[in-house]
């Protein structure tokens, strides 16, 4: 079973996810330069929107400070701060992963929360047999340290540790997954999928020249206090992703009731979240005029192909806008892979455009009705 969420949102002037250069993302695609939203700025955002939709034993974290973060759990379990320090350096060594100078691991490590909490469970089940492996050395750095460490602790107790990475039934990190190159059997394959978004039509970058007046300059002294630039631009964005209801329900351990509360969160951010680069400077908060769920079987299918040719606006129509014609757009192509392939699955359809669209499905009055009728069939179709 899959869920299949597609959006069409259009974003007033904006840069919400920026390259190397602060410029705002783009891509060609049909020939034609478009705006992009990466999928990596879009999974981040529906992250931190689950901070307000699930609790955190059902999260993860993603951080390069896991040493300082056991050390403050074992402070917390009332080990001596400076003992707990070494301990648990220690013992995440034994693991075979390597400090820097700064206590920061070699690369970001995504852990559930519960893991964080059991790998401390751990060491504290083990306290005296780590403290003795630990001794005295706390100092220095790198992979040498790590293959000494690895060394001293138990056999017994790195194995204790080691089962504790299971994916700790995080939400996110089963939905987005978990690679590491060096220890493969800690990876999670992600539930979901999350495409890059692009605009349905083309774009041109355009350019904000702004000026800020220094507050005490003397009277007599004119212009500005600084000046620059930022690059912007407003697109009618097409964002999709898809979610392997089983798969998640395998990452969460086959519990049904948080596979069920991670799908219905996820339903809730991903249409309603947007990447967070420079709002302070644009306010681009926009919502979604057009939501389409599809619960389905079978191969994921990509809608973006509806827009190879971009829409466009005519002068000669005053009622047209970019919105309507993308949502027409879409569903003309959706139905001739509808009458190519077959119709796969049902759908649920939330759309704001005065258009019907005519699109075979449940159309919904909004956004809350949406997801429990997706949620209701979820359910049936899981259960069963």
């Amino acid at each position: 079973m899959r869920i299949e969420i597609h959006v069409l949102q259009n974003v007033a002037p904006a840069n919400l996810n920026r390259d190397d250069t602060n410029s705002p993302k783009d891509a060609i695609f049909g020939g034609y330069r478009r705006a992009r939203l990466s999928s990596q700025s879009q999974k981040r955002a529906v992250r931190k929107r689950f901070e307000e939709l699930l609790p955190e034993e059902d999260r993860a974290l993603r951080t390069k400070r896991l040493w300082k973060r056991v050390t403050e759990i074992l402070t917390q379990k009332g080990k001596d701060p400076v003992t707990a320090r070494g301990v648990a350096r220690t013992a995440l060594e034994g693991l075979g992963l390597a400090f820097d100078e700064k206590g920061q691991s070699e690369y970001l490590l995504f852990l559930g929360n519960r893991e964080i909490e059991r790998l401390a469970g751990v060491i504290l089940e083990h306290w005296e047999a780590l403290k003795e492996a630990a001794g005295e050395d706390v100092e220095g750095s790198g992979k040498e340290r790590k293959k000494k460490a690895k060394a001293k602790v138990p056999d017994a107790v790195k194995k204790a540790l080691e089962a504790v990475l299971d994916g700790g039934r995080a939400v996110d990190l089963a939905l987005f997954g978990r690679m590491l190159a060096d220890r493969p059997e800690w990876n999670v394959d992600a539930a979901a999928q999350v495409a890059h978004a692009i605009s349905t039509h083309k774009v041109d970058r355009e350019f904000d020249f702004y000026t800020a007046v220094d507050d005490l300059n003397p009277k007599e002294e004119t212009g500005a206090g600084m000046m620059g630039d930022v690059e912007f631009y407003s697109a009618t964005l097409y964002r999709y992703a898809q979610v392997d209801a089983d798969k998640l329900l395998e990452n969460l351990q086959g519990d049904e009731n948080l596979t069920l509360r991670g799908l219905e969160a996820f339903l809730r951010a991903f249409p309603r979240t947007l990447p967070s680069g420079k709002q302070n400077t644009f306010a681009a908060h926009n919502e979604p005029d057009f939501i389409a769920v599809v619960v389905k079987d079978g191969a994921p299918r990509n809608l973006a192909n509806a827009f190879l040719k971009p829409v466009r606006v005519s002068r000669h129509r005053p009622d047209d806008d970019l919105m309507k014609n993308s949502v027409e757009s879409l569903a003309r192509y959706w139905k001739k892979l509808d009458d190519a392939y077959g119709q796969d699955g049902e759908a649920f359809f939330l759309n704001l455009t005065d258009d019907d669209p005519n699109l075979n499905g449940g159309a919904v009055k909004n956004f809350e009705e949406l997801i429990e009728k997706v949620m209701e069939r979820v359910r049936a179709r899981l259960g069963g």
